[in-house]
């Protein structure tokens, strides 16, 4: 029974490439998505592995990692560990932009979703999500907006409805709080995310989510001839830098089947926190291409 819970923003600073393991379009190596939004998202497996894969490098004790995400397969005393993480799911997706280079964008669902997980690990969220309809936006402040009250997007034009602004502002005052460490060198971030925050519909949303992320062409090169294979060519789809996820994280009592060394739930989850709350992470793969970093923060209630 898992005991305690949290949750944990992460914020990409640079491509991520979470892969799906397969592919049935056009980009040969896909990142993983959600069946029903088709929203780009973490699977909670992949952000175990990583964290148990780092967890010495970032601080914590050699000795507690079986302890807290179980033994190997091939280890001689199964059994189950006391940390279990949820899939990551999109908060926040950056969209080019006419005015202010890139905005923060989001939409109701993601912010319903956000605050429905926050509010089950006990973070007292009172916002209020406005209703968007296609074509429109509302945002925190108008300093996205041309003069003539519209908002260009990528190659879309959206018209600005003020009536929204402080509740959207409210939203994205407490996203730039929460899922940005407190640091001189995010304090850009962290302001342009509370100012540059856009709420679009769930559909205008979901078509910037889907087609805006980062396609990257590849070759594979003959170690031979130090030149490109023959059909060597292929593209790989990554997260943007500048995306915010969020995932749930529970943990309980160590379930070692020994009293003895045992780490009680509040003591797991102090350690994860110590280990991750403000630190770079590496998700995913590519990691010798400088892939994957993402900055993790903890939200407890």
């Amino acid at each position: 029974m898992f005991e305690k819970q949290a949750a944990v923003f992460f914020y990409a600073v640079s491509p991520v490439h979470m892969g799906a393991g397969s592919a049935v379009g056009v980009i040969d190596n896909p990142i993983q998505r959600e069946r029903h939004t088709r929203h780009p998202c973490f699977a909670g497996s992949g952000i175990k592995g990583a964290v148990r894969h780092g967890f010495q490098a970032l601080g914590g004790e050699a000795g507690h990692v079986d302890r807290l995400f179980g033994p190997p397969s091939q280890s001689g005393t199964l059994h189950a560990g006391a940390v279990s993480f949820g899939d990551a799911t999109l908060v926040v997706f950056p969209v080019r932009s006419l005015k202010g280079g890139f905005v923060y964008a989001s939409c109701p669902q993601a912010v319903a979703r956000t605050q429905r997980l926050l509010r089950l690990v006990g973070v007292d969220t009172n916002w209020s999500i406005p209703a968007v309809p296609e074509g429109a936006c509302a945002a925190a402040s108008d300093s996205v907006c041309t003069q003539d009250q519209r908002v260009h997007l990528e190659a879309f034009e959206y018209s600005y409805d003020p009536a929204g602004t402080d509740a959207v502002k409210a939203i994205a005052s407490d996203l730039a709080k929460w899922a940005l460490p407190e640091s001189s060198d995010l304090a850009y971030f962290k302001a342009k995310m509370a100012r540059d925050f856009v709420l679009l519909s769930d559909t205008d949303f979901a078509y910037f989510a889907e087609h805006g992320t980062l396609v990257e062409p590849h070759v594979r090169i003959n170690e031979k001839t130090g030149t490109a294979d023959d059909g060597g060519l292929f593209y790989t789809e990554n997260l943007p830098p500048e995306s915010l996820l969020v995932a749930p994280l529970v943990a309980s009592r160590t379930r070692t089947g020994r009293t003895e060394g045992a780490i009680e739930a509040t003591g797991v989850m102090a350690q994860l926190k110590a280990v991750l709350d403000s630190k770079l992470v590496q998700l995913g793969g590519d990691s010798t291409t400088g892939r994957g970093l993402v900055l993790a923060r903890f939200m407890e209630g």
